[in-house]
């Protein structure tokens, strides 16, 4: 069957997005919000709509995270109008001091601010843009710095400062609170870090000792499973996952595990597995796949 001419130049013919798109814009992450802001001028006028959801709630996270800067923060932070009130940045290396402190200026109403593993930022700059948060009687709600370089005990008594956190609240239990601020004095080695408490009321260090702080501490101090967070004790041995994490017999038998070395994966790393196929539930960790690779590769060379 023939084509006209006319019927071809209307099927090649680009027209306007679909309505559907523009309902899902409020749904989608900040990569494909930026994309789809390229795609055509309705588009773009809808992604600069300060109406959209997304840019009251920014997280970046991978991929964008190893290639977002200042420039493109503060051009996400605009979007917003001065009404962004959550910054979830995480591991994002390309960001400074300046990025930072711009979106805290042009952003009074920002409460949560997630900034974890972010290491082009100092304990400085965090501490100027929470000071700049914190003023005509703004709080911000929750702070996430951990993995940020160089953060001494002054430097979070000067947070706790801004933040106003009792003194009775300075404390994180693991997997269960969701403190102010993610890094805290360790009872133990006296330095900023996560501290946890385990998670188990009948834990038999707190039952030997008569207190619920004994195991309280970093993850320097005090090892514990990765999973659950459990300390472990004099009377257990803790079991190792592929990835090198410590796990408890209890979240190590209940994981998958390697067919051929036995070994689980935490939750954390689950997304190394090498799936058999699709649709199995079998897999085979990385290190046993590289082994396996490394002797093809040999019998090969045979």
């Amino acid at each position: 069957m023939e084509i006209s001419e006319a019927e071809t130049e209307q099927r090649t013919t680009a027209g306007p997005p679909h309505e559907a798109l523009f309902l899902a814009l409020a749904y989608l992450p900040v990569l494909e919000l930026l994309a789809m802001s390229e795609v055509c001028s309705s588009l773009r006028d809808s992604v600069k709509n300060d109406d959209i959801i997304p840019w009251l709630n920014v997280v970046v996270e991978r991929p964008l995270n190893k290639r977002l800067c200042d420039r493109t923060l503060m051009r996400i932070a605009a979007m917003a109008k001065g009404k962004l009130t959550t910054l979830s940045l995480f591991h994002c290396s390309k960001i400074t001091d300046h990025g930072l402190q711009w979106v805290a200026d042009h952003n009074p109403l920002l409460n949560k601010l997630l900034i974890p593993g972010c290491t082009g930022l100092t304990p400085q700059g965090v501490i100027r843009a929470v000071k700049t948060l914190s003023e005509n009687g703004h709080t911000v709600k929750s702070l996430r710095i951990n993995g940020i370089y160089n953060i001494q005990k002054h430097h979070l008594e000067t947070l706790h400062s801004y933040l106003q956190i009792p003194t009775s609240q300075q404390r994180l239990e693991h997997h269960v609170d969701e403190p102010l601020i993610d890094l805290q004095i360790c009872p133990r080695c006296d330095q900023p870090r996560v501290v946890f408490v385990c998670p188990i009321k009948s834990c038999e260090i707190k039952k030997e000792k008569s207190t619920v702080t004994d195991c309280r501490g970093c993850s320097f101090c005090v090892p514990r499973c990765t999973e659950c967070g459990v300390c472990f004790n004099e009377s257990e041995e803790d079991e190792e996952a592929v990835c090198g994490d410590d796990l408890c017999s209890n979240c190590w038998l209940r994981l998958p595990k390697c067919s051929l070395c036995n070994k689980p994966y935490c939750t954390r790393h689950a997304k190394e597995k090498c799936r058999y196929s699709s649709g199995s539930t079998q897999f085979v960790c990385d290190a046993c796949n590289a082994k396996f690779v490394e002797r093809l590769y040999d019998s090969d060379e045979e």
